[in-house]
């Protein structure tokens, strides 16, 4: 029998062999389940990050698992020189789901941003009338929308952007949640979209003033220009509903997010194939989406049969499993024992998010290794985060969760944070 590397030996393999661009933490992990991870030495662990929200519906859910099996057994790519028969159906099933014309799909959160960003152009020469060439986007600072060359070219993160350039021309940025620097911004008539994260997530889970993103999308239609709305990471749930912009559900009045919002383009990706396959997709209605034409914009692999199967999968999972009504009860209660720690430790001085998208803020500087230091504790402890910023800890566990698992993980953060200080 052959023998099992080790984690160590693992890892030194990826260092050897592979490109240092990610400096993950020092697990080595060989099984999912549920809210759980295994090691290659066989140590559990409940799963804090959940792949940056690509695993909303746990690991290895057996109906997504089941979908990706049984496709795959009878066709896989076609590319789109032909037609499929999985791909109709799933577009009919997204576009109904998100209530919009049409949706293009494609395969990862980067292209489906850039995919967006095309379309506002071209929607801004076709429709808005503005000259060629001429057309801008607005952005805002402390955005993450990936790591392609025209996204790193509206980044304010000098990890994202040195020895890149030169970079993308035709954006402008803007601070985030700053209504008057858009209302500025707006005034200039070659403008064509202001994309946005309705809560920024690798910027440290900031979430923008109450109010902002109706305004900011109310502005944007008294100027015609397109609010985008990229919901890679907020998206299928993650907020406590089914998109952090909230305009196709019901809010009550007590509702923690921002009702009556529908984005001109929609953005999704990540946990929308419930983190089995990558998926991703751009939503818009018929006057923005048909102005793309046959040969201006696709991908071989967007809309192959299999990620349509696993992702119709996924998004029914989200609500036969009512997992936005989860994710919005037990963010509640993460916050409150996040709070109670906040008040306790002279470590930590803050806690943000919504749903289970949260993070702890340290009472430290950005260039410490405080944040680090407190996530290998975890990881020694059984829970796996990881520090973004230096002095911020992102919690997002599967939304698949109980909350008796919620209070058994704030327990160890809690223990593992106050033991720290000691």
């Amino acid at each position: 029998m052959e023998k099992l590397m080790t984690s160590n030996e693992l890892m030194e393999l990826e260092d050897q062999y592979g490109a240092h661009n990610y400096h993950p933490l020092p697990v080595v992990l060989s099984k999912g389940e549920g809210v759980y991870v295994w090691d290659v030495e066989g140590k559990r662990y409940f799963d804090f990050l959940s792949a940056y929200s690509a695993v909303n519906q746990g690991h290895c859910h057996p109906r997504i698992v089941q979908a990706l099996n049984d496709q795959a057994q009878v066709l896989t790519l076609t590319s789109r020189a032909f037609y499929n028969d999985q791909l109709g159906p799933y577009e009919k099933y997204v576009a109904e789901y998100f209530n919009y014309d049409k949706v293009l799909p494609i395969n990862s959160g980067v292209e489906a941003v850039e995919t967006a960003l095309k379309l506002c152009r071209k929607w801004a020469y076709e429709k808005k009338g503005i000259d060629r060439n001429k057309a801008k986007i607005i952005f805002a600072t402390g955005n993450f929308h990936g790591r392609t060359l025209a996204v790193i070219s509206a980044s304010t993160d000098p990890s994202s952007t040195t020895g890149f350039g030169p970079y993308m021309p035709g954006y402008e940025v803007i601070p985030y949640n700053d209504l008057e620097a858009l209302k500025t911004a707006l005034n200039d008539e070659h403008v064509a979209g202001f994309i946005v994260e309705p809560i920024q997530g690798e910027a440290g889970v900031f979430v923008p003033d109450e109010g902002y993103l109706k305004k900011a999308s109310d502005l944007c239609k008294e100027h015609n220009v397109l609010f985008i709305a990229d919901e890679v990471q907020t998206g299928i749930a993650r907020t406590g509903r089914l998109l952090a912009t909230c305009g196709n559900c019901s809010c009550s009045k007590s509702c923690e997010h921002q009702p009556e919002i529908k984005p001109d383009i929609l953005i999704l990706g990540k946990a929308i194939s419930g983190g089995v396959f990558p998926v991703s997709a751009v939503l818009a209605n018929d006057d923005i989406m048909l102005c793309i034409k046959p040969g201006e914009h696709g991908s071989t692999f967007g809309g192959n049969p299999l990620a349509c199967a696993v992702a119709m999968t996924a998004l029914e999972v989200i609500k036969d499993e009512e997992l936005a009504e989860n994710a919005m009860k037990l963010g509640k209660v993460f916050r409150e024992r996040m709070q109670n720690l906040v008040d306790k430790s002279d470590l930590v001085n803050l806690v943000r998010g919504k749903g289970l998208l949260n993070a702890i803020v340290i009472n430290d500087t950005e260039d410490s290794s405080t944040a680090w230091d407190i996530c290998m504790a975890l990881r020694d402890n059984g829970l796996l985060a990881k520090p973004t910023h230096g002095n911020i800890i992102r919690f997002a566990p599967p939304l698949v969760m109980t909350e008796e698992e919620i209070h058994q993980c704030c327990d160890i953060i809690e223990k593992t944070i106050l033991n720290f200080q000691k």
